[in-house]
């Protein structure tokens, strides 16, 4: 459970001090200033509205005439006056909002990637729902801290210019002022800060829960409609829902008892300072108009010193949001490191060729051995096909060699990662246009259209880029392509970047045997190199090597001419 205490600030500093020290600080810095400057404004023209209020309500029980329209006219020229410097800070405080919420979307999403932390989180139920937390909550983080450190340096300008206006009409009422701020800020985060900040913290969480259950249905759609889940589905999304209804009845709950203490401290402002200088207005020793003035002050004075008072609700759900982030930085800060995890001992060395050293393979919780003492070359030319039965290792030890699974001990030596390329079973295809599809990853190649067409003929999809609209069209490709279209398009990616190596992870599974025969026979006659994990005996002639993998950590290391499917 969160609280305000050092620690929550802490957290707050961790997240919000780079922006303002590093690459763009003199422009966060100067926007800053500006809106300290604007808020000096402000509190300005709020003293002399609160002096001409007091004029002109003294002039108009005095029935004088000319008193009362001259200070309307003053009332007037400062309203002039102040109408665009309240306007302008609203814009420049947004403005500066906005650039640093770009500022720190970047940073988490440079961590996010680097050293692959957004593949290590789908092992990981210590962060749940990055995708909220870098959309929303990062948001919501620099949108709050801007608006109440505004606040509170507001207040602290209120409470200079109006303390000297309250003092030189009731010493009384500072006094009283004091004790009740104090009092109010006490009650507010003794009594209700413990249970609201964490009440709202399992909101957020549970909000987000629900939220991602319902695009797991858009992403799963027709899976679910072949099982014909749909009861099962909705139960469970139901169960989500639940649980965000029953913590929101506590939330409100909660809000309740704050929103009762809340109105009646605030309603009590207003008897009790006329209460407090009322015998002095009707002894004649205040005129009316100065007691409205030193209302106004208190009220300003008031507002100031119970900023925590007035703003808590809010500031529960802003520390709930600081937890959730400051734990996602920790997370991706822990990712940057070079330390290792206890038990990933697999080293990466990088040269020319691809050979395993000795290398145990462990699943990730260090409970089952996958493979034990694997050592064998993958020299140019010299391609490898594992096998084994489902669940044996044989994706976990491609993994490995892509640098995802380091549970184990030995050692890989492996290509630059731009001259290896990995196909899983199911390609990815990722949100752009047909040409994307096939430049991916690296789209910053300049490919002729004509060159790209041909590479849709020799992998069998000669009227793909017509039927729709163009190799620039964008749509949802994995929707719109089948599974072994998908694969296909894998296929052209691999003959276009020419890697060194190519990983195909049972990337036929989905096609016949022609279509499997023809991508094959393509890739055998480059000089890529090909690493394949496949159950399908008419692969194998494209393979020299056969690992075979018993899945109790045993291995046996054949080659095709001597290996059978059926042993």
């Amino acid at each position: 459970m969160i609280n305000f205490d050092r620690h929550l600030w802490q957290r707050f500093s961790a997240i919000a001090a780079p922006y303002w020290f590093r690459e763009e600080r003199w422009q966060a810095r100067g926007l800053l200033m500006l809106l300290v400057l604007l808020l000096l404004g402000q509190t300005g023209f709020a003293v002399l509205f609160n002096q001409l209020t007091g004029e002109f309500t003294s002039a108009l029980a005095a029935r004088d005439a000319d008193r009362f329209w001259t200070s309307i006219k003053e009332c007037l020229a400062i309203l002039i006056a102040a109408v665009p410097i309240y306007a302008f800070y609203y814009y420049v405080r947004d403005k500066l909002g906005i650039y640093w919420r770009r500022w720190l979307t970047r940073n988490f999403l440079n961590s996010y990637f680097g050293n692959r932390a957004y593949y290590e989180l789908n092992s990981s139920t210590e962060i749940d729902n990055p995708d909220q937390r870098i959309a929303e909550d990062i948001n919501t983080f620099t949108q709050k801290s801007l608006y109440f450190l505004l606040v509170l340096i507001g207040a602290l300008l209120q409470l200079v210019a109006f303390s000297g206006v309250l003092w030189s009409i009731s010493t009384e009422l500072v006094f009283f002022l004091i004790i009740y701020a104090i009092a109010g800020t006490a009650v507010t985060v003794l009594v209700f800060g413990k249970v609201l900040i964490g009440v709202n913290f399992y909101q957020l969480k549970r909000e987000a829960n629900f939220r991602f259950s319902l695009v797991r249905i858009r992403e799963n759609a027709e899976a679910i409609a072949f099982y014909r889940g749909e009861a099962q589905e909705s139960w469970q999304i139901g169960q989500r829902f639940n649980e965000a209804f029953r913590n929101y009845n506590r939330l409100i709950r909660a809000q309740l008892n704050l929103n009762l203490f809340q109105y009646g401290y605030s309603f009590m402002t207003i008897i009790l300072p006329s209460a407090i200088i009322a015998g002095r207005v009707l002894s004649g020793e205040l005129e009316v108009g100065r007691a409205i003035q030193a209302a106004g002050a208190f009220a300003a004075i008031l507002s100031a010193l119970t900023v925590i008072v007035d703003n808590f609700e809010s500031l529960s759900r802003f520390a709930a949001g600081i937890d959730r982030l400051d734990s996602f930085a920790r997370f991706l800060a822990g990712r940057d490191g070079t330390l290792p995890k206890a038990g990933d001992n697999i080293d990466l060395l990088e040269d020319t060729h691809l050979s395993i050293e000795n290398l145990t393979l462990l699943t990730p919780d260090h409970e089952r051995t996958l493979i034990r003492d694997l050592t064998l070359a993958i020299n140019p030319g010299r391609g490898l096909m594992i096998v084994g039965a489902s669940g044996c290792g044989k994706s976990s030890l491609l993994r490995a060699i892509a640098g995802l699974w380091r549970s184990g001990s030995g050692r890989i030596v492996r290509p630059d990662t731009g001259e290896m390329l990995f196909l899983p079973q199911r390609p990815y295809m990722l949100l752009g246009s047909l040409r994307y599809q096939l430049l991916y990853p690296k789209q910053d190649r300049v490919i002729a259209d004509e060159e790209l067409l041909r590479l849709l003929e020799r992998v069998n999809l000669p009227d793909i880029a017509t039927r729709f609209g163009g190799l620039d069209t964008e749509l949802d490709w994995a929707k719109v392509l089948s599974v072994g279209e998908q694969q296909r398009v894998a296929f052209a990616r691999v003959l276009l970047a020419a890697p060194r190596y190519a990983i195909l992870d049972e990337a036929t599974s989905a096609l016949d045997i022609a279509n499997e025969d023809s991508l094959y026979r393509q890739l055998a006659g480059s000089a890529t190199t090909l690493i394949s994990v496949g159950h399908r005996s008419s692969i194998l002639k494209y393979h020299p090597q056969v690992l075979e993998l018993d899945g109790n950590g045993g291995w046996q290391l054949y080659a095709a001419d001597d290996y059978r499917f059926d042993r």
